[in-house]
């Protein structure tokens, strides 16, 4: 058998991407940085540890984590390791931060040569994300983004796709050997690759609505959500078993509680079947999402499809100069027109039709003309636009005062500044929803490369207030629908700018 080198190049793009994630690691080890008292600082250790940190508050629910809680870790692990005072361990946290997350917008990258497609490609990997801000201390926090989970993954010898799956196998073993605790952690981590599954299916979603432009692509969004529905179906399955198995165990227990270890072992039990049934429960929330992703997201993405190709369908050259540049024979023409021509119609008169009550209408004296319908005034539709435009400029100038210093806010966080400030009368006018629809279908917008293009839409005074003061602009929508008013609804967005230097 001869070696096929198509299959060694198979997904080289996707195997050099699982390596770079650990360039900033490799990026930290070559610092040659010294503490007062001269002595090397171990840079891609702090780093594992500072991933690791970061994982734990994950693992806990805490989403308050910075530089100040990074550098009182360092600070309590230390044991005269490092001989640094206090703005020595936030700046040594800072610089860790700025390798795994830069502060100039730009992630990091590695650009190789591909020997797949043959072609130079570049990959971005992205370790650390911003997760909330405290804008009245300016402190802002951070969580690990999809790379950064796999990069810790990477350290225990699994893979981040079936996370689940192999959380579901340790937690019977732990439950079966008597390893509670153990199980109430397998629990946390169960949680957390759960809570990144979502987030891959709302990318997801957003991807199919935006990206397919074609059958192949759409077939491959098709495959992959098929996958994921698949794996979460069997995940389900697990679940339910696993749920049985700790209601059977919790009810052994309960027989068994003669001493305070044995009250102390039942009571661990009931803990981990209430967290269980939260994680279960989330697992079938994603379990139902991947299934309305399947039927109707991808449903609407091919009928899309489908019109683009119809809207693209030119008569004129597809079917008028075929018939006329080469006189086709007559079969052949038929068959070229027949999908274009109506079908056959035939008009019979009935004798009941002739001879049954009829229905005498009188006759207008003034009988009304058919005409096209004609265009409205090209000076009303000026005035109109421009109104248009003030309106939107007005609604980004609120949105601007509620944001303040951040970068990010939600619309609940807009409609509930507009009752505060006393101007809920905008949210009483459809303008104001027209605005943020209209944002989320033009995100993300470049405000370096896409400036002139939206100068003449009716965005164009709202978008030109953020020149000078931001680099980018994205609105993603989110799960819950907001009942603004009795007569407007509108789901919940985030809009996100991306400054020219974000603060730390």
């Amino acid at each position: 058998m001869e070696l096929d080198a198509r299959n060694i190049t198979a997904n080289y793009r996707e195997r050099v991407q699982r390596l770079a994630i650990f360039d900033p690691l490799f990026r930290l080890e070559n610092k040659k940085t010294t503490d007062n008292s001269n002595r090397p600082i171990d840079y891609f250790g702090l780093g594992l540890l500072t991933l690791l940190f970061f994982f734990e508050n994950m693992l806990l629910r805490n989403h308050k984590t910075g530089v100040k809680e990074l550098a009182q870790f360092f600070q309590s692990i230390n044991q005269g390791e490092l001989d640094l005072d206090s703005e020595g361990y936030e700046k040594l946290a800072r610089d860790i931060i700025d390798v795994f997350r830069p502060p100039g917008g730009k992630r990091n990258s590695r650009s190789f040569y591909d020997w797949h497609t043959r072609q130079e490609d570049t990959i971005f990997i992205s370790i650390l994300k911003a997760d909330r801000r405290d804008i009245k201390s300016s402190t802002q926090y951070y969580s690990l983004a999809d790379q950064g989970l796999e990069l810790v993954f990477a350290t225990r010898e699994y893979y981040s796709e079936f996370q689940v799956s192999i959380n579901q196998l340790l937690l019977r073993k732990q439950l079966e050997r008597g390893q509670f605790w153990g199980a109430l952690r397998q629990i946390d981590e169960m949680r957390v690759a759960v809570e990144t599954l979502e987030e891959r299916i709302i990318r997801i979603r957003h991807e199919v609505q935006r990206n397919i432009v074609s059958e192949s692509t759409y077939q491959r969004y098709r495959d992959i959500i098929e996958e994921i529905n698949l794996r979460l179906s069997r995940e389900d399955k697990e679940f339910e078993e696993l749920q049985v198995f700790v209601g059977e165990t919790r009810e052994r227990l309960s027989y068994e509680r003669k001493t305070p270890k044995d009250e102390q072992t039942y009571e661990l039990m009931v803990r981990i079947d209430v967290e269980l049934f939260e994680v279960h429960n989330q697992h079938g929330n994603l379990l139902r999402e991947s299934i309305e992703l399947k039927t109707t997201a991808l449903q609407a993405a091919q009928e899309s499809l489908y019109f683009a190709g119809i809207d693209s369908f030119n008569f004129q050259k597809e079917i008028t100069e075929q018939l006329l540049a080469a006189p086709l024979p007559l079969t052949a023409a038929r068959t070229l027109v027949e999908p274009f021509l109506f079908l056959e119609r035939r008009e019979q008169w009935s004798p009941l039709t002739v001879f049954a009550r009829q229905r005498v209408e009188r006759r207008k004296e003034n009988v009304e003309t058919e005409g096209f319908l004609q265009a409205r005034d090209e000076e009303l539709q000026a005035r109109e636009k421009a109104v248009r435009r003030k309106n939107y400029r007005q609604v980004m100038e609120l949105v601007l005062e509620a944001l303040g210093e951040g970068e990010e806010i939600y619309l609940q966080e807009v409609v509930n500044y507009c009752y505060n400030s006393g101007q809920e009368h905008l949210l009483k006018q459809r303008f104001f929803y027209d605005f943020w629809i209209l944002l989320h279908q033009r995100s993300p917008i470049n405000l370096d490369k896409d400036l002139e293009s939206i100068q003449e839409s009716t965005l164009g005074e709202a978008v030109a207030i953020l020149t000078g003061k931001a680099r980018s602009l994205t609105v993603v929508e989110r799960g819950e629908v907001l009942k603004v008013t009795a007569r407007y609804s509108i789901r919940n967005m985030q809009l996100r700018l991306e400054k020219e230097k974000n603060a730390l």
